[in-house]
């Protein structure tokens, strides 16, 4: 699925089940809470706290989860997130071609 088709695919999703787009700070407010989740598994998997007693560990899904409400934040603002991470990844090359080739703390 192209990023289009998933921003396509969202909004289809919302307007068939969701009724509508959660206002856009009640969806800031959700991704930071999905992104925090995100941070408690990695913590959990990668750092140095254990997962509790049936504790979800699914990262994908949180993943997934986060992904959902930045593609929602992103259409209910009309960003076309393609255009938009080209622009990124563009900038990005142009800005660090050699900045990361030259660091040394990376070889």
């Amino acid at each position: 699925m192209t990023i289009k088709e998933a921003q396509q695919q969202v909004d289809a999703w919302i307007k068939e089940y969701g009724v509508r787009y959660f206002d856009e700070l009640t969806n800031m407010a959700i991704l930071t809470e999905e992104v925090g989740e995100v941070a408690r598994i990695m913590a959990r998997r990668y750092g140095e706290q254990s997962f509790k007693e049936g504790e979800k560990c699914d990262l994908g899904d949180e993943l997934a989860d986060v992904l959902w409400v930045l593609i929602c934040i992103a259409n209910q603002t009309g960003t076309d997130l393609t255009e938009a991470l080209q622009k990124n990844l563009d900038k990005k090359t142009k800005r660090d071609c050699n900045r990361h080739n030259n660091n040394p703390k990376l070889k």
